[in-house]
Order: structure tokens, then sequence, then C-alpha cells
């Protein structure tokens, strides 16, 4: 292979829904392009693209596959991404490096979910993009019902440029409104023939060309005078305005298609080198906000969109030539980390295969092996070059489960294997929880996890188990009350003596400490000599007084019940969840000259502590998630009445392109696999988004019933 400039270089991302033809159109364009002599199937586990295990199982894209053709002395970089949602990693990542999109469309079953979620995120970005209504060759083709669909979910942005003569089983030829001519296609290998437009075609073929005239008219000013005036365009002033308003975003392009029997192909790739910007027109930003230009003059820079694990490699990295040249045995530097790194090897990637190259320039896509210590969304660059690409920005996780093995003695090989996998999928978030004392995963959906659990079962041999994460609530106090404990053993030697008298108080924000109490019917006056404040890590505050007069407690003895106090704020006295806001004013006690000591006063402080938390007014606090549901307003009052089940605060509501938005705040105890019951309410058209929001107490009945679990739970210990 040559090395291709700047100029003749196109990165484009296929999108569609599951079983929308992405892997047979990359598969057909990968023909197209001599990178292979033959075409796979997806039924016969074969294709370039969707290589691995898992995905030749279940017959569909769940990872993102780089892959490539040469074609009309240009290369195309082609990336096939997943159609679901619980995978939008690998779309997320193809949108950083690539510069259009294909959206493929079953022309059986015209916009479906997975359109609508990756056509809402192409648009959000202004992804230039151009649609391929698939499958036209099958029974149940239905090209009108197809374009009224993508009008529906794209408004005006949708333009035909082509349409089928013959759709359906016998699908052979089209017209292509650019041309003026009509494709005739001869076998299944692409072999086409140009003709004249049939006389029959000919008037709806003219009407369609002079609407496609006008809406290209309309991108440029220069044009839509030509247009007023002369009452047409020529093909070139045409292909001016459609490549201004596809640069924008603005016009998403239809193109007929049947990647199985390879028709229409060629005439979407010739497009997408004579339309589709290059990445010459890069720009893209540092985390500094500097402005990076793709150009080969600049300075060696690579950006590390993927990485992955594969047979007899090891560990890829894949990346794009974000800047200046790139060459075999060329040293680099992480400027993240300031670790030198050496260009082993470079690749032109197709799947599986990959092909050795001495070089790459600006723009263009492959990967390298046997990086020291390189990871997803890290920049390498020459050496004196500090800057660092902006970062992929992925979607919140939506999905929560704890994770463990099922014997005890894999623990630490599941460990290995979870932090390999989020590094190689970074919408995978792996955390253990002390507070919690479990391993939590998360993860864009129920499949996204099950996915992973099949590859940790299958691959990897070890059986783990996945179960609902405990929640992580608080603690914490409504009212004032006092309480001592005197802590005394006596075995044979020194014996152990301490006791604490305390009074304690929520912190109400905006309110300070006082030292004038009414507790129990009787008035409290305390002298406060110290205060310690913590700023606690789970949140709030615990705030310490020292109110000892008279030497009743020696000052050595203060840091030790301090200690005591956060001991029971680590474990709280209700349900063994963290306390938080609470005052504590320690103001009298008692020692012994002998056996008094740290210890001693430390238990004493946690249970005296632990008796005055239980009677001031004591409420368990729940974390709230704000959510935002994006809904089709058939699907409306089945999502309202799930959220009610949910003890949820419906917040607002507003309409966006067709969908109702819903904004609603829900408790995360609510909220275990919800994405799962969001998707089967709605066939899966709906998705959502999660953030914390803040604590709120939890309603009496549910606080009885954490109790009673939690006493439960100590009694079987």
């Amino acid at each position: 292979m040559k090395n291709y400039s700047t100029e003749n270089i196109r990165n484009v991302v296929l999108l569609g829904s599951t079983r929308s033809g992405k892997t047979t159109l990359a598969e057909t364009m990968m023909f197209e392009g001599k990178v292979i002599d033959r075409r796979g199937t997806v039924e016969a586990k074969n294709t370039v693209s969707d290589n691995t295990e898992v995905e030749q199982l279940y017959q569909r894209s769940i990872y993102a596959t780089p892959l490539y053709a040469e074609f009309m002395d240009n290369k195309l970089n082609i990336i096939d991404t997943p159609g679901a949602d619980d995978f939008v990693g690998g779309v997320i990542t193809a949108f950083k490096v690539c510069d259009s999109g294909v959206m493929t469309i079953n022309a059986q079953q015209g916009v479906e979910v997975g359109t609508e979620i990756l056509g809402r995120y192409a648009e959000k970005i202004k992804m230039p993009m151009l649609i391929a209504v698939n499958q036209l060759d099958t029974e149940k083709a239905n090209w009108e019902n197809t374009i009224e669909s993508l009008h529906q979910a794209f408004g005006s942005k949708p333009v035909v440029v082509q349409y089928p003569v013959n759709a359906g089983v016998g699908f052979d030829s089209f017209i292509d409104i650019l041309k003026m001519k009509m494709y005739v296609f001869k076998d299944d290998n692409g072999t086409r023939e140009e003709k004249e437009i049939p006389a029959d075609q000919k008037d709806q073929a003219e009407e369609m060309k002079a609407s496609l005239m006008e809406m290209a008219a309309e991108n440029d000013e220069a044009l839509m005078e030509k247009f007023f005036e002369a009452g047409e365009l020529s093909e070139e002033d045409v292909n001016k305005g459609l490549k201004i308003g596809f640069d924008s975003g603005e016009l998403y392009p239809i193109f007929c298609v049947s990647a199985k029997k390879d028709i229409g192909v060629k005439r979407i790739m010739e497009f997408i080198i004579n339309v589709a910007p290059s990445p010459a027109q890069d720009v893209v930003k540092s985390v500094d906000g500097n402005d990076i230009k793709c150009t080969v003059s600049g300075p060696t820079s690579i950006f590390i969109y993927k990485t992955a694990v594969e047979q007899h490699l090891g560990e890829v990295s894949y990346f794009k030539v974000m800047s200046g040249k790139l060459s075999e045995g060329q040293d680099v530097v992480n400027p993240q980390t300031g670790s030198k790194e050496r260009i082993s090897a470079i690749y032109a990637v197709a799947g599986k295969k990959k092909e050795k190259l001495n070089e790459m320039l600006a723009g263009d896509l492959g990967c390298t092996v046997k990086l020291k210590s390189v990871k997803t969304n890290q920049t390498l660059n020459q050496a004196g070059d500090d800057e660092i690409i902006a970062p992929i920005v992925f979607p919140p996780s939506k999905y929560r489960t704890a994770i463990k093995a099922k014997e005890e003695k894999d623990d630490e090989r599941l460990g290995e294997i979870l932090n390999r996998a989020t590094a190689e999928d970074p919408t995978l978030v792996i955390e253990y929880s002390k507070e919690l004392k479990q391993t939590i995963l998360s993860g864009q959906g129920e499949q996204h996890i099950n996915i992973l659990k099949w590859y940790i079962n299958n691959v990897q041999k070890l059986e783990i188990d996945l179960f609902a994460p405990r929640i992580p609530y608080r603690e914490t106090i409504t009212k004032v009350a006092n309480a001592s404990y005197r802590h005394k053993k006596q075995s044979g030697g020194a014996g152990q003596f301490g006791e604490v008298h305390m009074l304690i108080e929520p912190i109400v924000e905006g309110v300070e400490a006082g030292n004038k109490f009414k507790v129990d019917g009787r008035d409290m006056i305390l002298n406060i000599k110290g205060k310690e404040e913590t700023t606690l890590d789970w949140g709030g505050k615990l705030e310490y007084y020292n109110c000892i007069v008279g030497g009743a407690i020696d000052a050595r003895f203060m840091p030790p019940i301090l200690k005591g106090i956060m001991e029971k704020m680590v474990e709280g006295p209700l349900t063994g969840s963290y306390a938080r806001d609470i005052r504590v004013f320690v103001y009298d006690g008692k020692m012994h000259p002998v056996d008094s000591n740290e210890l001693s006063f430390k238990l004493a402080a946690r249970n005296a502590f632990k008796e005055a938390f239980k009677k001031a007014g004591p409420k368990i606090m729940e974390p709230i998630y704000n959510i935002e549901i994006l809904v089709p307003g058939d699907c409306m009052g089945d999502v309202m009445s799930d959220l009610q089940n949910r003890r949820a605060i419906i917040e607002g509501m507003s309409t966006d392109k067709g969908f109702q938005v819903l904004k609603a705040r829900v408790p995360l105890a609510e909220l275990y696999k919800y994405s799962t019951t969001l998707s089967s309410l709605t066939s899966g058209r709906a998705t959502f988004t999660m953030a914390f929001a803040d604590y709120q107490q939890v309603p009496a009945d549910v606080q009885d019933k954490l109790l009673k679990a939690y006493e439960e739970e100590q009694e079987d210990e």
C-alpha cells in the first residue's frame, strides 16, 4: 500500500440500527477497494468486521472495527460501529476520528430505534452524514415509507439524490438525480451499466432534480442568485451546494443500496471521495484550548482512540495521526505521563488484517503494537511538543451492578480481567467501594454488562455472580440529644476506665453553633473551649467541640474521643452507612488515675455517640439522581406510570423533534435495571441520562424496612 496524502484520505463512520446492514456494506466497500477479493457474510460468520466469537455468536456488531479501502486513488478509512445504544462507546470513539458518516437504513423497517438514537448523536456534533437506504432487494422493501420515516426523524435534512426503479426482490436499477442517469446492475459484483433515464421516469426525475437544485442553492448566496437568474444549476454547482450543506450537517443525501448484491455501493464511495470532507479540514482542540491543524507540516502528534488485546499481537493501540508524519522506529513522548515510547511498527487496519507501512501522514488511521504504557484517550507527540488532544467524552453510565467471583480465590484474577476490560472499553467503569464492601461495575445497559459476563465466562473461563449493588445511604440526626457512657473493665492487672458525656445536634446550613440547649426539659449552657471541623470524604461535616471544664477529662484524651466518634461516623449506628452533618459537644466525664487510657476513652466515646444518635431523631438519607428521558409521545403514559412506582418526582416536560423530554428526580435505590425496563416499555425507542443530585431523607416506611433488614443482617453475622 502506498502512503496517502491528507487530501486523499476520507475517514468515515458506518452508523445504523442493528441488522440495517452496516457490516455487509463495509464488506462490499472493501471488496470494491480491493482489500478483499471475496465477500463474506454475517450468516457465514466470515466477515472482516464482526470477527470476534461473541459477535459471530449473536450476529451483530458489538465492537467498533477499523477497516479501509483504496478507491479512485484515495484511501477510505471506515469504522463499522454497533447499532445498539448499549454499545454506543464505539460510536462516540469513531466520531472523534472520522469526518463524515454513512447512516444505513433497512428499507424493510425504515427509521428504527438505533437510527433515531445514533442520529441524535450525529446531529449534536453536526456530523456530515449521507443516508444509504439498504436492502432494497428484499420482498418487504418499501421506499416511500422509508423516505417518510426519514423526514419524520430528521425533518427536511434528508434529500433524495437517487431513487429505485424496481425496489423489491428484482431490484437492479436506480435513477441518479445528480448524474441524471439510470444505473443498471448486471451481477452481484457491482458491474453496472449507465443508461439514459427512460421516458416513463423522465418527468419524475426532472421534478426531483429541480427540487434538489433549489435545496443545493439554499446553502450559498451566489448559487441562490444564479438559480434565480438561470432557473437551474449545473451538476458542478449542485455538487458545490450539496457539499456546503453536507459539510455543515444540514443536508443528508439519500442513496439507494443493496450491499449484499453490490448495488450502489461504488456510487456512495465516489460521493464520499468527491464531496465528503478530508481530514485536511480538521482542526481539533487541545486540553489547553489551542487549535491543532491536521497538516503534514506540523509536529508529529497521534491520538490513541482505542486499545485492544489481540491474539498473537498482544496489546494493539489504534491511532489517528492528528498532525505531522509518523514513521516506523520513531521515538515519541506521552505528554500526560512524560514516558517515552518507540513506534516499532505501523499498520493499516482491516479488522484482523494488518498491512505494514513505513509511515503514515496527517489524517490517516492505523495501529501499532508493544507500546509500554499508553491508554485510550492519550496523545503521543514528537519530543518538545506538549500539546494534549482533548479526550473523548463518553456518556455517563446508566446501569450499575455488583460483581464478584463465585470462588473467593479468583477475586484477584477477576480484578485483573476487569481492569483490562475497562482499559479497552472506557464506557465500562469499575470501582471497589469500601463503603459498600462491593465491587461495582457500571456500563451503558444490561446487554453491555452481559457481553462482558459472556467474555469472562467463556473466554477467561471464570464464573462470576452479578447482583443488585447496595445503596450508599447516609445517616444523620434531626434534633438535640445527649448521652453518657462509662467504659469500665477489670482483668487482673491494670484495668480500663473512661467516662464521656456528650451532646449532639444536627448541622443546619447557615446556622452557627450556640452554647445554650434544652435537653429533656432542662436548660444546658456549655463552655466551648475549642473546636475541630472535619470535612468528610463522603459529603457533609463533623464539628467537634471541647467543652470540658475543671479537668474532668485530661486534654490528652480528647483526640481518642474524636477518634471513637469518627469510627461511628464511618459505620453509622442505624444501618452501618456513613453518618454526616453532626455537631458533637463533649462537656463532661471522669477519669481514673491508673486505669484511664486512650482506648478506654475511644470506646466510651463510641458508645456515648451511638446512644445519643439514636435519641436525636435519626434519619436515613438516600442518594437522589436527576434523570432526563427522551421518549416517544405514544409511550409517555407507560413511562410516567413506571416512574411514579419508583418514587420519582417529575420536574418538567418539553419536546424535542417529535420526542418528549421528561425530567425527574429518582432515588438510586429505584433505578436498578431501569435501562432494561425503559427499553421494554418503549420497544427500545427511549434513552436516558442520569446524574447524582443530592441526598434526601427516605420515607418512614422505607426507613423501617432498612432498619429491619440491617438488624437481620447483623443477627446472621
